[in-house]
């Protein structure tokens, strides 16, 4: 097994080194507003696969988390203890028909009002490729089918329209699911979306009656309306010159938000239509960083430490408002 993790960990780096080699940092100076007083929280262990994907918050303070490598789901508490609550079954050829990557993953994760977990499991195979779910108590078991020859990364909940939504990072595509389960809907196919070699959709969030998504390879962040027929509406570029964007929160203050930059190893406040400023960076613990949430004023960042190869880790900071 530690072979296996080793061979993937090494698999990922290979692959975000190669990309993170064409990406320039976002254009700001670093500056410390408005995030402060940032601290590493968790340390994860590299050894076993721990690379924190991405994060769900819940209401009594834990959180939830993908640890990518481990293709594990897994409970962090407010006091401080790990519990991994799944890991899913690996795919007969060891994943190394996962498109770009290589080894199996998990991904994107939400958590609904009653507890209830989905996830994103990218194998590279018919039979696990897609949406997953993990009710409180209860085994996970896979909802949807995805395409084998896609990458399901982001995810987001729509509980008003009972659906969710996944970014495809290889195929250029938003897919819709009803939270039920069932045959997934191609709802955009843009350009916008599209890689250019790497990863294309990648982080993706509600807000407004529009699915806000990022584009990694593009360095992008575009705005795509729902319409009321719940179809995709025109899309817009909302934010530019972000070569490697991962995940994003807003932050509170209409469409300002906080992204994580992963082959740069940066937090950046982004400003549609304004400009972008780095905020964290490496020298504030930041480790290819790959997920943000926030709660109150607390900014929850995990770092899976692709490229660095070390200190996968949970970073928080106070968000000053």
């Amino acid at each position: 097994m530690r072979k296996t993790l080793t061979k993937s960990a090494l698999s990922t780096a290979v692959v975000v080194a190669t990309a993170a080699a064409v990406f320039s940092p976002a254009p700001a100076s670093a500056v410390s507003a408005p995030l402060s007083d940032a601290r590493t929280a968790r340390h994860f262990d590299l050894a076993k696969g721990q690379t924190p994907e991405n994060i769900a918050l819940a209401p009594d303070g834990s959180a939830y988390v993908t640890f990518a490598a481990a293709r594990q789901i897994a409970r962090l508490s407010p006091g401080g203890t790990t519990r991994i609550l799944a890991t899913l079954p690996p795919p007969a050829d060891a994943g190394v028909h996962t498109p770009v990557l290589g080894f199996p993953l998990t991904s994107g994760i939400v958590r609904a009002h009653d507890g209830t977990l989905y996830f994103l499991y990218a194998t590279g195979t018919a039979d696990l490729t897609g949406v997953w779910r993990l009710r409180p108590g209860g085994a996970p078991e896979r909802i949807a089918a995805l395409p084998a020859d896609g990458l399901p990364n982001g995810l987001a909940l729509d509980a008003r329209s009972r659906s969710l939504y996944v970014t495809d990072s290889v195929l250029g595509t938003v897919w819709k699911v009803p939270v039920s389960g069932g045959i997934p809907t191609a709802w955009s196919t843009a350009p916008e979306l599209a890689s250019a070699g790497f990863l294309g959709a990648n982080g993706l969030k509600i807000r407004g009656g529009a699915l806000w998504v990022t584009n990694l390879d593009q360095g992008t962040l575009v705005r795509i309306p729902v319409l009321r027929d719940g179809r995709a509406g025109r899309v817009r570029t909302e934010a530019t010159g972000l070569p490697g964007i991962d995940d994003f929160a807003f932050t509170g203050r209409g469409d300002q938000l906080l992204a994580t930059v992963n082959g740069s190893s940066e937090v950046v406040l982004v400003e549609p239509h304004i400009g972008n400023t780095v905020v964290l960076t490496e020298a504030d613990g930041l480790r290819n960083p790959t997920s943000i949430a926030l709660r109150g004023d607390t900014a929850y960042v995990l770092s899976a430490a692709y490229v660095t190869a070390e200190d996968p880790n949970l970073l928080l900071a106070h968000l000053d408002r």
